[in-house]
């Protein structure tokens, strides 16, 4: 059983026992988290896909950690110009590990 859930604005494919990294939510360590915005839910082949989302479907998670991704460095340049900035970010991630999928 899998199911396609809107968390923080991104579309994640989740299954029972699944860890994933989300943007940064609200959440002490070790909450529990019910998200509402199921898109598609899968059972053993049958498919339920909701018109935006499907009617009383949840998916709950438990929080693992808060984390810090890779730092991206961001660098610009204009030749021959002297131009150059240098700018360096590490994203602020949030680590679930998805506990349930119920489809009613």
């Amino acid at each position: 059983m899998y199911a396609i859930v809107e968390i923080a604005g991104q579309q994640f494919k989740v299954e029972k026992d699944q860890q994933i990294f989300v943007h940064r939510l609200d959440a002490e360590e070790g909450a529990k988290v019910d998200f509402d915005k199921v898109l598609l839910v899968d059972n053993d082949g049958k498919v339920n896909v909701g018109a935006p989302a499907v009617e009383g479907a949840k998916v709950t998670a438990s929080v693992v950690s808060h984390i810090k991704g890779d730092k991206v460095i961001v660098f610009k340049k204009k030749r021959r110009k002297g131009y150059q900035k240098q700018n360096g970010h590490r994203q602020a991630f949030t680590q679930i590990k998805i506990e349930s999928i119920s489809a009613n």
